[in-house]
């Protein structure tokens, strides 16, 4: 059904997103950071909120989960069933395959940890907001052009994460947790200096940051030719990870992974 996907930058750098369905104006709202933009969005869009979907317990991602319960103590929030504990608030917990809804509009639940052991993504698979291109929210793990932190998981759990998020549909949106899409190109030309994709993807970025436009969502596709994360089992991936730590094993790509993802955490 139809779903009007809205992002609401907080923070500093965060995106909070709203997912409206068109037919009933309810709403969730993914990863709120702070409770402020999100009610002048609500109220902008003419939408009642009814959920909040959290990808993970970080509290640039959950921290206004609480004065929005607050506000409107109906409100259901979704988080993995092993951040109970850690998510404000949470009441509705989910596992891999789980299957969510606002109004018309639902989304199957992805358990991909790595940059937390209990991060999930939201898939929708025709979000309808426009060519029927579907959409997935994806926190803190698959970033524009980049991904998370290992802060609880191990770089075969990211390997793993992202190789199933961008198994989806090369047209998928991907909605990603932070503005971090420009410099995470410039780690992307570090590692594959040749790449026309990577070239090409940085230009068009800087073009909408001088524009103050965001660089969310992307899409599956894009990620595949330019993210050197989803990347890792590319030979000029490989040749670069083994240029930072020559004893890598260059056929499994987690480990690649892991050695470009201990590079990108000192870039």
């Amino acid at each position: 059904m139809p779903a009007r996907i809205v992002p609401v930058p907080c923070l500093k750098d965060n995106y909070a997103y709203l997912v409206i369905c068109e037919a009933s104006r309810r709403a969730a709202v993914v990863d709120p950071g702070e409770p402020g933009p999100v009610e002048a969005a609500l109220a902008r869009e003419s939408a009642t909120l009814a959920a909040v979907w959290a990808t993970h317990h970080h509290p640039d991602h959950v921290g206004g989960v609480a004065a929005l319960i607050d506000a409107h103590p109906e409100v259901e929030v979704v988080a993995h069933r092993s951040d109970e504990a850690r998510v404000p608030r949470a009441g509705r917990l989910v596992d891999d395959g789980d299957e969510v809804a606002v109004g018309e509009v639902r989304a199957r639940v992805i358990h991909n940890p790595g940059h937390t052991l209990g991060g999930i993504s939201y898939w929708i698979e025709e979000a309808g907001d426009g060519d029927d291109a579907g959409a997935v929210f994806t926190g803190d793990t698959l970033f524009g052009a980049g991904c998370g932190r290992l802060f609880e998981g191990t770089p075969a759990m990211m390997h793993a994460a992202l190789a199933r998020l961008t198994a989806l549909p090369a047209t998928t949106r991907v909605y990603f947790g932070h503005e971090y899409t420009a410099a995470n190109l410039r780690f992307a030309a570090a590692v594959e200096p040749d790449s026309a994709a990577v070239a090409a993807r940085a230009a068009r970025v800087a073009e909408a940051r001088a524009r103050g436009e965001a660089t969310t969502p992307s899409t599956v596709a894009e990620e595949r030719a330019s993210n050197p994360f989803v990347r890792a089992g590319e030979p000029t991936v490989i040749a670069a990870a083994r240029a930072r730590e020559p004893g890598v094993d260059g056929a499994d790509p987690a480990a690649v992974l892991g050695v470009i993802r201990a590079w990108k955490d000192r870039f």
